[in-house]
């Protein structure tokens, strides 16, 4: 196995691979050499409902670029009859083959309600945002995992945010990211007779495409953001989560890990990655350092 690609000769799908965390991880799997097919449903035959301009085509010339092979599929993994068309897709073209399933579909920023308690809140927004956030996770498993089961090898990643049993700050975020978390265990606890792995990961403050702009800022000026918010300063970019995925995936072992609640800041440790830039963000210490005596303890993880 080449060191630089070891993930050559695997086959990855991104569910949610469109923009952030499921963008990094895409292009990181594919710079270790993986064919990776990347789904969502915003496309260059047109945009999600979200609004945003990033495209599934985008994300999978970039997993070509890095070295690997990218393939878009247009999905939306809500609907059981497009992921199940995905899947046999996968399984014609890759001989039955998957050795790694990212469940990353989210798209509940819109959705989420930050002002107020649970009684009230729009019951359809939240419910709505439970179904893209939990159901499209469980959807795409149901019909993925069979072709790891039956190769008796394979990861599953839960791309969560937290790994901690700390509330989350609003009542539906917070239901969705813990029971990511929670589908990682039960997965996991079922693929073990297989030789299947099942994680959750987590990325700490993520420099998405929507944080960015939510900070009036770009990848290039990103820390021109710090005078807003300092927290930003131990802020991190998709690669680094992508690149935190790669390794689980290209370990040997990881099946000492399946059931677990993992984060960046503890995989750098262990696998020895850095950020695009060269270096470690360590947003868990960060908040032992800053954030801890305001808002309490980061958490245990589940």
């Amino acid at each position: 196995m080449n060191d630089s690609r070891p993930l050559a000769g695997k086959v990855a799908l991104v569910a949610g691979g469109t923009r952030g965390g499921g963008r990094g991880i895409a292009v990181e799997l594919g710079a270790a050499g993986a064919t990776v097919y990347v789904t969502g449903r915003s496309s260059a035959a047109g945009r999600s409902d979200l609004g945003r301009p990033e495209t599934i085509e985008e994300t999978a010339a970039r997993v070509t670029a890095a070295g690997g092979t990218g393939i878009a599929v247009r999905t939306d993994h809500g609907d059981p009859g497009e992921v199940r068309a995905l899947v046999d897709r996968i399984a014609s073209e890759q001989d039955g083959r998957l050795d790694v399933l990212v469940n990353s579909v989210w798209g509940g920023d819109a959705l989420t309600d930050w002002a107020h308690p649970l009684w009230e809140q729009d019951l359809d927004t939240g419910l709505r945002l439970l179904r893209r956030a939990v159901e499209t996770h469980i959807v795409t498993s149901r019909f993925a995992l069979p072709l790891m089961v039956a190769r008796r090898s394979g990861l599953v990643v839960e791309v969560t945010d937290g790994n901690t049993a700390r509330y989350r700050g609003s009542f539906f975020y917070d239901i969705a990211k813990s029971t990511v978390i929670r589908l990682a265990v039960a997965q996991a606890a079922e693929l073990k007779p297989y030789g299947v792995a099942a994680v959750a990961v987590t990325p700490g403050f993520l420099r998405s495409e929507a944080m960015l702009e939510h900070f009036g800022v770009t990848e290039d000026n990103w820390r021109d953001a710090v005078a807003k918010d300092p927290n930003f300063a131990h802020s991190e970019t998709p690669a680094y989560l992508g690149r935190a995925v790669a390794a689980l995936a290209a370990d040997p072992g990881v099946m000492s890990k399946t059931g677990r609640a993992l984060a960046t800041w503890g995989l750098y440790e262990e696998y020895g990655f850095t950020d695009t830039d060269g270096t470690r963000p360590d947003f868990a210490a960060h908040w032992a350092n800053a954030l801890e005596e305001e808002y309490g303890p980061l958490g245990d993880p589940l």
